[in-house]
């Protein structure tokens, strides 16, 4: 799909500079937002957005669609409208090579449902680029891990797990397969605890007694629902501190989730998932979460990348030896002296790496010196669904690190999607959007289930 910035298409003459943001995720969309109502809309530039889908839905949000406690319809933004209100312009298609002598990058053919082209492969030109196409989950080879486990980088994979859970617990319910057996059970084994495999766990729970409610089964949702957590590390959580890491293993303990720590995945089958301890955990479905990597096309662009497949940048998040390319977010990887390590790949960091782009390139257009990036790690929040929320603050006003936990953190949670609706459609149209929402939810079901 194609969107021109405006019904009245501006000429090139009139756009003058090029921008395209290849990638249309959290940061990428963000920064074509704020470029197209900064410049696009008075001319200075035209801004393009690249994405290969043809909608936007927030990642952090997929382990509610994949428990159906969240309808991705009612929460996915099309681009095209996007582009249309905020004076950029949208192009579908995948991103598959870089030219950097002539500056175009090169998009895939997009195909309908029934293969039938509908987008031919083209080339874009662009005078400034960024990359934003962030990371996808890694089964580091692991054998049946490709075949047998569900991923959740997509909207599409989420919904394929939520419609393969509720007919995992029709099934159970009707004894298909379990003849023999004196309880019927579902078990799901969800592959790593980082925070997608531990809010997975804790939505999944809740939807166990969800399902029970509406009659789709009537399996006790605490005892023959049963979800096993295997990370390979020590501990859960591994990228927050001990003690977030603890009072979560005790919150998800409370909720009959087994925790396996320690226990590194060697296969993954149709019905179950064997470690190296020689454990075998029985799954009826298995999510594999356990870790991320940059997408393989970044590393046939001719651009330094590290040995995660990331794009090398500079402070500025200029790619190293480049004038005019820009990466940022999950596939960039950029230093964070103070830790002395780089900057993690989490939603506030393609927040604020946007935030720093929009200035950074209306400043380098304006002729200034290109400024220098700097991450502030406000904490880490994860959500154990209604059940609760844990995590820590940090910052200057409390002097350090604060572990908060219950309705605070659960209230904290749900506010970092509402400043990302509000960074894409300002105040009053979030405002807007949380209230309609909220009717919304108090007249449907709490559970997808269709």
């Amino acid at each position: 799909m194609q969107v021109g910035v405006q019904a009245g298409a501006q000429t090139e003459a009139q756009t003058g500079h090029r921008i395209v943001v290849v990638g249309g995720g959290a940061g990428g969309l963000e920064l074509a937002t704020r470029l197209g109502d900064s410049l696009g809309k008075r001319g200075a530039a035209k801004v393009v957005l690249i994405d290969r889908a043809p909608t936007h839905i927030w990642k952090p949000l997929l382990h509610e669609v994949a428990a159906g406690s969240m309808d991705p319809n009612t929460h996915q933004l099309e681009y095209a409208a996007q582009a249309r209100w905020h004076h950029f312009e949208f192009q579908q298609g995948e991103l598959l090579g870089l030219d950097r002598v002539a500056r175009t990058v090169s998009v895939a053919a997009c195909h309908d449902e029934d293969g039938i082209e509908v987008l031919p492969a083209r080339a874009i030109a662009y005078d400034t680029l960024v990359l934003a196409i962030g990371s996808v989950t890694h089964d580091f080879g692991v054998p049946g891990a490709a075949e047998h486990a569900i991923k959740l980088d997509t909207a599409a994979q989420a919904e394929r797990f939520r419609r393969r859970l509720i007919a995992a617990c029709m099934r159970a319910e009707n004894r298909i397969g379990q003849q023999d057996v004196v309880r019927p059970t579902v078990d799901v084994a969800i592959i790593g605890a980082g925070a997608t495999g531990v809010e997975l766990s804790a939505e999944l729970r809740n939807t166990a007694y969800v399902l029970g409610a509406y009659g789709l089964h009537h399996l006790d949702p605490k005892q023959d629902v049963r979800i096993h957590i295997v990370e390979a590390g020590p501990r859960i959580l591994p990228a927050l501190s001990e003690r977030v890491s603890g009072e979560t293993t005790k919150l998800l303990r409370r909720l009959n989730i087994e925790v396996l720590t320690g226990e590194r995945v060697t296969e993954v089958r149709e019905d179950a998932v064997l470690t190296a301890s020689g454990k075998t955990v029985p799954a009826d479905l298995t999510v594999w979460a356990a870790g991320i990597t940059a997408p393989k096309v970044l590393g046939t662009l001719g651009l330094p990348v590290n040995r995660m497949g990331q794009i090398e940048v500079e402070q500025t998040l200029l790619v190293r030896g480049e004038d005019s390319i820009y990466a940022f977010g999950d596939c960039a990887s950029c230093a964070w002296p103070e830790m002395n390590t780089t900057v993690p790949p989490r939603a506030q960091a393609a927040h604020q790496q946007a935030s720093f782009l929009v200035k950074a390139i209306r400043t380098r257009l304006q002729g200034g010196v290109a400024p220098e990036f700097r991450f502030r790690d406000f904490g880490s929040l994860v959500s154990l669904g209604r059940f609760s929320a844990v995590g820590n603050l940090m910052g200057g006003l409390i002097g350090g690190s604060m572990l908060i936990e219950g309705l605070l953190a659960r209230i904290m949670y749900a506010s970092l999607y509402r400043m990302h609706v509000m960074a894409l459609h300002g105040p009053l149209r979030m405002a807007l959007d949380t209230v309609i929402h909220w009717l919304r939810n108090k007249t449907r079901p709490r559970v997808k289930l269709h």
